[in-house]
């Protein structure tokens, strides 16, 4: 490491001894004047390098040279050039050509000097998702300043995504659809700006507090970027990285495009499941960087001056890295960072090398200690966590190249909006079952009834939890219906144009009771569990105010994100007069079934959904089996009860019958009919047994739906084989 940094040293100093020749000085300071004469005298410009050995089609090293911004003046110019030439030889880039291979005297280098956009905000965008390469999205980073900050990971940047495939395009009414399916406020605490004297041209200064709690872009910005990134990725053929900027004149620039060189590589074919073996203490969480596990020794380093401190296979904890830490960053089991988002450099570079990463914990530096061992968990969803001790963990890798598709459909059961993207990869036909309650539970996590009453809630402790969880959001019913709406809109998403059955929240009164300020609007139930749960909530009006803000921001889903993929399902529906009541009350909110395609199926889960099952065909466009609360009513088993356990078992023969009646009746009656209950998921002789009953469809937990498409042929196939034998017998 001391080796590469003084040849590098050596290299870098003989070029920046040198003048640059007359001839070519004077096309540089000449080129600079007609810049000027266009823009004005004493004009910023940004000096940027461009090597040959960069931003290839299946590589791309951010920050492999040095980029200058506002220069001003022929001689500062001349100075920037020159130190643009350098950095060819910067010990990042040295490594760098080392590790690919390249010929460190065949590789060039050219400069762009460019007008500088005096960036209000900027940011970076991919046409692709950066942690999954899920092609239909765009994903944007913006904070206040110059662009440097979320480069090099300095602040926690706001993030959006935005849905490509119904972007542009006309919805109800002939609105323009507006598909932002998420945005996510960052802290942005400070900004880089201009400078001018000993400060040299750039510094950070603050955000004002209130600044930060606003998203730095509208949503009419966000839109106009992700149409560029669209049309950018169209011309080039391939999945690209941008960089953006919006001026003081409140104009955006596109100031740089790339190919994106991970995602876009990667062999979809295989399909590589890390999973933890068992769990301990979280030392902190932070945004993860892909998907792996990494364990070791803990180093912290705070400083690139210290990078030959580091040892292969260690655990890299620092505050943020930039291009110098490269060297070091590929020997590392994995990486994790005080600051940056998952645009930052730290991101990029982890992302590339195939490292998991965690960015943007804020006190990793703290909590972790050098020498200590530590598990990096990138594998559990949108929350990346830092455990102490070595853990053990086993990657499952299965290739999908020749699987085999079943006539039953295989559906997929999906809580996590941040799961989507990456099970939407798993060979599907959809998604039977999205659990609004857990967008409910992790995204917004107050009582509904308690954001609708906000200003008259008298719980102080409570009222503090809601202000700081909805930070930005003068509207606290807004809150809701925002949150809701992404969360259930990036699952559409993820599996657009297919089925994806949004179950309507279907949690209990001690549930509900648990959220923020939740007792204030709860019963005290002795049996929750056959309580005031599902139906009977929707029509309530006790409950109305609270429905009608989920009908809202389903509607938005179909409507404003143009996702009418989205069909619904009524949980616990015990009468036909129930359903019917549900059914009015969607429609009176905005949800009419039928109008704009919109399915509603029932839950099938108790005695009396498979009793009166041809008279649930009447009004509802199908039904989903959930075995798991038709077992509890069939045997009578509370399935929260720990006494009678061993009691409940799907398995059971009278749970057979049900289902065997739900999913014959159904059939008569020209319905759709699957399960997304978890005995298919749990127990394969059920998820035999149904196929051999006709289900149109299962709905399955991810880790479970290519083992069970599998066994689905399987039990097709001798299906199939029993009645050709039988057909030649009758013969």
């Amino acid at each position: 490491m001391r080796n590469l940094h003084a040849h590098g040293v050596a290299v870098r100093e003989a070029i920046l001894r040198q003048e640059f020749p007359d001839d070519l000085k004077q096309e540089i300071i000449g080129a600079y004047v007609q810049l000027q004469k266009e823009y004005g005298k004493n004009l910023a410009v940004a000096v940027r390098s461009s090597a040959t050995a960069e931003d290839l089609p299946d590589a791309s090293f951010a920050g492999q040279q040095d980029t200058y911004l506002n220069i001003q003046g022929n001689t500062a110019l001349l100075d920037a050039c020159r130190k643009a030439m350098a950095s060819l030889f910067t010990d990042r880039a040295i490594s760098y050509r080392e590790d690919k291979g390249f010929d460190h005297f065949s590789i060039a280098l050219s400069i762009g000097v460019q007008k500088m956009v005096h960036s209000e905000v900027s940011g970076v965008m991919f046409s692709i998702d950066t942690e999954t390469g899920f092609e239909n999205a765009v994903l944007i980073n913006a904070a206040y300043g110059l662009g440097e900050n979320i480069v090099q990971g300095k602040v926690n940047p706001d993030e959006f995504y935005v849905f490509k495939p119904t972007l542009g395009k006309k919805g109800t009414g002939g609105r323009s659809m507006k598909p932002i399916l998420k945005k996510k406020l960052g802290s942005k605490q400070i900004k880089m700006i201009y400078a001018t004297g000993k400060s040299g041209p750039t510094k950070n200064v603050s955000v004002p507090v209130a600044q930060r709690y606003q998203f730095c872009l509208t949503d009419k910005e966000v839109l106009h970027l992700a149409t560029w990134a669209m049309q950018i990725e169209q011309h080039y053929g391939k999945a690209m990285d941008m960089e953006w900027a919006k001026d003081i004149s409140g104009e955006l620039f596109i100031v740089q495009a790339r190919p994106e060189t991970v995602q876009s590589q990667r062999d979809t074919s295989v399909l590589e499941d890390y999973m933890l073996q068992k769990k301990g203490k979280v030392l902190t969480t932070g945004s993860p960087v892909g998907t792996k596990i990494g364990a070791g020794k803990a180093r912290i380093i705070l400083s690139a001056k210290k990078i030959h401190e580091f040892k292969k296979g260690e655990v890299l904890i620092t505050d943020m890295t930039d291009p110098d830490w490269e060297p070091i960053m590929k020997i590392a089991s994995a990486i994790v960072t005080n600051k940056g988002g998952r645009t930052s450099h730290a991101a990029i570079v982890s992302r590339e090398l195939g490292i998991p990463a965690i960015v943007g914990t804020d006190n990793a530096t703290k909590k972790v200690k050098t020498g200590q061992a530590v598990t990096v968990s990138c594998s559990e969803g949108d929350v990346g966590k830092v455990y102490a001790g070595e853990l053990p963990y086993k990657i499952i890798r299965t290739s999908i190249k020749n699987l085999a598709r079943p006539k039953t459909k295989i559906m997929m059961n999906i809580g996590s909006p941040e799961q989507a993207f990456s099970a939407s990869f798993i060979p599907n036909d959809g998604v039977g079952l999205a659990r609004i309650e857990f967008v409910i539970n992790a995204y917004i996590q107050a009582h509904p009834l308690a954001l609708v009453n906000f200003s008259r809630l008298k719980d102080a402790k409570a009222k503090r939890q809601i202000e700081k969880i909805t930070a930005g959001y003068p509207n606290k019913k807004q809150f809701f219906v925002d949150k809701l709406a992404e969360g259930v809109g990036m699952i559409a998403a993820a599996f657009y144009p297919k089925d994806v059955i949004v179950r309507l929240s279907d949690f209990k009164s001690n549930e509900y009771a648990n959220l923020i300020g939740g007792k204030a609007y709860e019963p005290v139930e002795e049996n929750p569990m056959l309580g005031w749960r599902g139906a009977s909530r929707y029509y309530s009006e006790k409950f109305a105010p609270a429905f009608a803000m989920e009908c809202k921001a389903l509607k938005r889903v179909r409507e404003e994100f143009g996702l009418t993929n989205v069909k619904l399902m009524i949980p616990i529906c015990r009468t036909i007069e129930e359903g019917k009541l549900v059914l009015k009350t969607l429609a009176a909110n905005g949800l009419t079934q039928h109008v704009n395609g919109l399915e509603v199926y029932v839950m099938a889960e108790l005695p009396v959904n498979a009793i009166l099952v041809e008279d649930f065909a009447k009004i509802f466009d199908g039904f989903s089996i959930g075995s798991n609360d038709l077992t509890q009513t069939t045997l009578g088993v509370d399935r929260d009860s720990a006494l009678v356990s061993h009691i409940y078992d799907e398995r059971n023969p009278a749970v057979k019958a049900m289902l065997s009646m739900i999913i014959r009746g159904a059939k008569k009656a020209h319905r759709k009919v699957g399960i997304c209950g978890q005995a298919p998921s749990d127990y394969p002789e059920i998820a035999r047994f149904i196929t051999e009953e006709g289900i149109d469809s299962m709905s399955l937990n991810p880790d479970t739906v290519i083992k069970t498409t599998i066994d689905v042929v399987k039990t097709e196939k001798k299906g199939k084989s029993r009645k050709q034998t039988m057909k030649r017998k009758r013969r």
